[in-house]
């Protein structure tokens, strides 16, 4: 029996599968864990796209997305907005 490895970004194919795996990282991982989330999103979409939106070069995202890289936060949010999100703050709940 031949497997093939598994690749999150093979079923992030539709905008609310994106909304959903992105808030269920948001909210369960870590720093690390959001950044790799959102390298996912953005081989999803295409690297060569999220580059042309972003103006960064395409081994730049992979480099800042990469597991354990620390980017900039505003990579992130350049990242955010080329994939169609945006954070929004909401009060914890008391």
């Amino acid at each position: 029996m031949k497997t093939s490895k598994f690749d999150i970004a093979d079923y992030l194919d539709s905008n609310e599968m994106i909304v959903e795996y992105l808030n269920a990282v948001l909210e369960e991982g870590d720093n690390s864990d959001v950044v790799a989330a959102i390298g996912y999103i953005a081989k999803s979409i295409g690297m060569t796209k999220i580059a042309d939106e972003t103006g960064l070069s395409r081994p730049s995202l992979y480099k800042a997305l990469s597991d354990g890289a620390k980017p900039q936060f505003g990579t992130i949010m350049k990242v955010l907005r080329a994939i169609g999100g945006h954070i929004r703050i909401n009060p914890l709940p008391t």
